[in-house]
Parts: structure tokens; C-alpha cells; sequence
């Protein structure tokens, strides 16, 4: 009798376990993907004594930090760090490869985003018309529509039209990006919609971005204070048009007309808060987080790198562009825990690419650092062709550091591709600014598992790269020697933070490596949805509860 007792609690302890094992844990009402344009992982660390306690520090100290995040493929910019976040994977796969890129089936130059198909919504300009068209993965944001029977809303707001639309997928309700000039006015593109939502058409009626230019830039604090920066007056920053300076303050109302009206709004601190304005405003307008089913809500954060091309990351100016950025971050939390309420949304912040530091100020420190011309090494790829082949007409484009190659005239001349690629890497190597080069056929026939011609291989794709592809000297740019830039494949542009934070997301960190294709498979698996389709990422599990 006893052992029979024992027995029977034994199984209904037991099958107790089972059912609380079974239960699935309560998914996020809203989530919240967060890209800081041009933010280097030294952002958190260097600023981090002079950031308040609830807005970076809030996510790092109850959040999951991943200490040595990387990108791991070529070229770092803007709309390739955004596909790859939300899609898992790299341009070998998403077909983003760039900004902007030569198309060798429509020989001409493209845009990301650009598609004619399409008309503005919001204004009569020609500024959306635009669609996620060109990137062939579906991201995160179309997987949970798809897994939620499209009963759910994915939004996706920034400055940037390439940061707004890529984040937003194939399926969003709506993205939105700002169209600066005389009108000032966020639109977006009748590939989501016929028609501003009266919410937006509210929000540009409000007066809110003329209201932000109507006061100088001038540091947070006393100028003296910011000791993580270097002189405010030096001869590495870049000044907006009408200015003999480029130190505080930076008078804003005096400086608008000569520098794009209501577009210089995006290259000031008061561009982010703009920005997180209008999220706050979309999470109301749309009534994100309050239905039966998860939404998304993707906020690019776009004057970080507007400040950081102009002013590089050693200025006073990305110094306070931080401190200011932190406290909208502060007041976005506190308006979420308000609005969907703690423990009900899910953060990830991230960027989609870093920077390098100036390299004439490198170049003051005797730290090697160049400065790349792409007019003399198109003239020299020239000299080369009429040396080897007798003939400056082989060449198609050069830009993004590859080379296209007429197919046609090396075939009239009884040549071959790989024969002139081949030459043309042997001989380019040999030129100034010139690291690393290689043929598109060595990277379809050969494996690189890492370092840097692994990364340039995750970012060549066979049917849009080029037939030669390049890798300059590390600290190299091209153009003027204020400011700085990126897209290459070293770490001051591929170490960035990514930071989980909120519902489903453990307290810690790690100093594992971790790629930025890793971000969308693990909220996919946190929200128990199918990873992008043509994901690459694995899932970051120590972030997950």
C-alpha cells in the first residue's frame, strides 16, 4: 500500500512537469528593432560614465550585450547592414550589395531602393518612388506576418528611405521616411498604401520639425566637459555651408537655407529625436502592441551618421550626439513600459555599420592611413588593358572597389574574362591603395572560412558583383580629408553593439564572437516563427530565457 502511494505521487508529479514544461511562455505584444546609423561599439564603452541611467544603460545592465559583435561580410553601408540585420543573412544571398551599384544587365548605376513602378505617397515629389523590390529575402518582419496570417502590423520608420524600407520587408502596413528640402514631410510609397494614414498627415502638420530648427545646436553640457573628444576647433571636421568654423555652436536657424531648409535636420541631434517623435507617434497612431497578435515596430536612427560623416567619431559633435540620442533612447523605454506596458515588448538595438577614424588625424599620429583616388586608378586599370591587350574599352564600370568587364569587346578581340581578370589582378595589386585583389571566378571556385576575403566573399554575389573585386590599405577613404566614412571589411567599421533587451531575453552578456546575421534567426526564435528564407545566422540561445 505504501509503495503504491509513493507510486501515484510519483506520476502526478510527473505529469505536473510535463504540463508546466508544455506551457509555451507569453510572446512580446510589440517588438522593437532599433539601428543606430554608424555606431561603433566604442560608443557604449567610451561615453558610457556620461550616459544617464535609463537609456543605453538601462538595455546594457537588463538587457544581453553582445561584447564582440562583427560584421561579417563586404561593403559595410547602410542599405546592406539593414538588409542583412533582417533578413540573417549576407549580400551573397539577399542581393543587396550596396548603396548604390552598377547594374550589368541595365548597364547603368542603381539605387537600393529605387523602382519606378511605384508613386509618392504624401507629396507630389519624386521621393517615393521606391520598394524593397531589388532585395530577394524575405526578413524577419515578413516572417511574422506570414506566421500570423498577415493579422498583425509591421511598421518601419526612418530618415533614411533604404533604413525604412528594407527593415519593413516584403509585407509591411507602412514605412515611412522623410523628405527634407521646402517640404519636411514624412511619405512614403504607394507600394504600401494609397494614401497617408491620418495619423502621419497629423504628425507634418504639427509643426514639430520646424520647431526643431528653430534653435542652435549647442553642447548638452559645458563644452569643457567633454573629454572624451578632442579639441572642438581642429582641422579634421567638416562645416556646413555658410559657417568659417566648425566648433559650437553651430546656429541652425542662420544655417538652413544654405544647407537644404528642412534637410539639415538629418545632420543635427535633433533629426533622432524627430525621429523617435515619430515612432511614438506611429505605436499610437497604429495602436502597435494592443491587439491579439505580435507587431513590429523597426526604428533607424538616421543623424548619427549624417554627424559622423561630417564630423568623424573623435569631434565634440558625435560626443553630443550621443549624450542626446541616449536620452530619447530613455524616453522611448519609458514610453513603451507606458504604452504596451514592461515584460510586454522585446528591444534589439544594433547598427548597421561603424567607422573609421579620420585618417588625416591618423596620419597626424603617424598611424598608417590613406587616402584613395579613384580618378588615377581608373586611369591606371586603363594603362593596364592598352599594355596587356592593346585596348582601353574592356572595362564596363569600376566602383565599390570591383570591376565590370565588357564581355562583349573581350570576346571580339578572341579574349577570354578569366583571361583579362586574371591579368588585371596580377597587375592592380602593384598599384597604390591596392591590398588585396581578387577574380569573381577564385571566389566561386574556392572557400574562404575567415578573416577578411571570407567577409568579401560573403559579400559578393555572382549574379550582381563585379569580375574583379578589391580590398584597399585598412584607415583608407576617398575624398576630402575632413570627416569620416565606411564600408570596408575591418573592425573599426564591422564591431558594433548588438544589445536584446525586454520579454523572453536573459540579463548578461558575452564576449564570444557573433555575427549581425545572428539578430533575426534568434528573435525568430524567440517568437517561435520560421527564420527569413534565405537566413545564414544562428541562433544566439545565452541571450534567451
Amino acid at each position: 500500500m505504501k509503495n503504491s502511494i509513493i507510486y501515484l505521487f510519483a506520476i502526478v508529479i510527473l505529469f505536473s512537469g510535463f504540463k508546466s514544461n508544455a506551457k509555451n511562455p507569453e510572446k512580446p505584444k510589440l517588438v522593437v528593432g532599433i539601428v543606430i546609423d554608424q555606431m561603433r561599439y566604442d560608443y557604449l564603452t567610451r561615453f558610457y560614465n556620461r550616459y544617464g541611467e535609463n537609456g543605453f544603460k538601462r538595455l546594457l545592465n537588463n538587457g544581453f550585450s553582445l561584447e564582440n559583435a562583427q560584421y561579417n561580410y563586404i561593403p559595410t553601408y547602410t542599405a546592406v547592414g539593414h538588409t542583412s540585420i533582417y533578413t540573417g543573412t549576407t549580400p551573397d544571398n539577399h542581393g543587396i550589395i550596396s548603396n548604390n551599384w552598377y547594374d550589368k544587365f541595365l548597364k547603368e548605376s542603381i539605387y537600393c531602393v529605387d523602382d519606378d513602378t511605384y508613386t509618392t505617397v504624401g507629396n507630389d515629389s519624386n521621393e517615393g518612388k521606391k520598394s524593397p523590390f531589388k532585395m530577394q529575402s524575405t526578413t524577419i518582419t515578413d516572417q511574422l506576418r506570414l506566421a500570423q496570417n498577415m493579422q498583425n502590423k509591421t511598421i518601419s520608420v526612418s530618415i533614411k528611405d533604404r533604413s525604412a524600407i528594407l527593415p519593413a520587408g516584403h509585407t509591411a502596413n507602412g514605412a515611412y521616411w522623410f523628405d527634407g528640402g521646402s517640404r519636411g514631410q514624412f511619405i512614403s510609397s504607394s507600394f504600401y498604401m494609397d494614401a497617408l494614414p491620418n495619423w502621419v498627415t497629423d504628425f507634418n502638420n504639427s509643426g514639430k520639425a520646424a520647431a526643431y530648427l528653430e534653435q542652435p545646436w549647442e553642447t548638452l553640457y559645458d563644452v569643457n566637459t567633454y573629454k572624451n573628444s578632442i579639441l572642438d576647433d581642429n582641422v579634421y571636421e567638416g562645416k556646413f555651408k555658410g559657417e568659417t568654423s566648425s566648433t559650437f555652436p553651430h546656429n541652425i536657424p542662420t544655417l538652413k537655407n544654405d544647407n537644404g531648409n528642412y534637410s539639415i535636420i538629418k545632420a543635427i541631434p535633433a533629426g533622432n529625436s524627430f525621429t523617435a517623435d515619430f515612432a511614438k507617434a506611429a505605436i499610437i497612431g497604429e495602436n502597435l502592441g494592443k491587439g491579439e497578435f505580435t507587431d513590429f515596430l523597426a526604428v533607424s536612427f538616421s543623424s548619427t551618421d549624417y554627424v559622423g560623416h561630417q564630423f568623424g567619431p573623435t569631434s565634440i559633435e558625435i560626443e553630443d550626439t550621443y549624450l542626446r540620442l541616449d536620452k530619447d533612447l530613455a524616453d522611448l523605454l519609458s514610453f513603451l513600459d507606458k504604452e504596451i506596458g514592461k515584460d510586454k515588448y522585446t528591444v534589439f538595438l544594433t547598427a548597421d555599420h561603424a567607422a573609421v577614424d579620420v585618417p588625416a588625424y591618423l596620419q597626424s599620429l603617424k598611424i598608417p592611413a590613406h587616402y584613395f583616388s579613384n580618378r588615377k586608378f581608373n586611369e591606371e586599370v586603363l594603362e593596364i588593358t592598352q599594355k596587356y591587350f592593346n585596348s582601353t574599352e574592356l572595362i564596363e564600370n569600376i566602383s565599390n572597389y570591383q570591376i565590370f568587364l565588357d564581355k562583349d569587346k573581350i570576346e571580339s578581340l578572341g579574349l577570354t574574362k578569366t583571361v583579362v581578370a586574371d591579368k588585371l589582378v596580377e597587375e592592380i595589386i602593384n598599384l597604390d591603395g591596392i591590398y588585396k585583389a581578387v577574380t569573381a571566378k577564385t571566389l566561386q571556385t574556392a572557400r574562404f572560412t575567415d578573416g577578411i576575403m571570407n567577409s568579401l566573399q560573403n559579400g559578393y554575389n555572382q549574379k550582381y558583383s563585379g569580375d574583379v573585386l578589391m580590398i584597399p590599405f585598412p584607415a583608407t577613404l576617398t575624398g576630402g580629408k575632413t570627416g569620416t566614412s565606411h564600408g570596408s571589411g575591418y573592425s573599426y567599421d564591422t564591431h558594433i553593439p548588438i544589445i536584446f533587451y525586454g520579454n523572453g531575453i536573459q540579463q548578461g552578456s558575452s564576449k564570444k564572437r557573433h555575427e549581425i546575421i545572428d539578430i533575426a534567426p534568434t528573435i525568430a526564435n524567440l517568437l517561435q516563427i520560421e527564420a527569413p528564407n534565405s537566413s545564414t545566422g544562428k541562433i544566439i540561445v545565452e541571450a534567451l530565457k
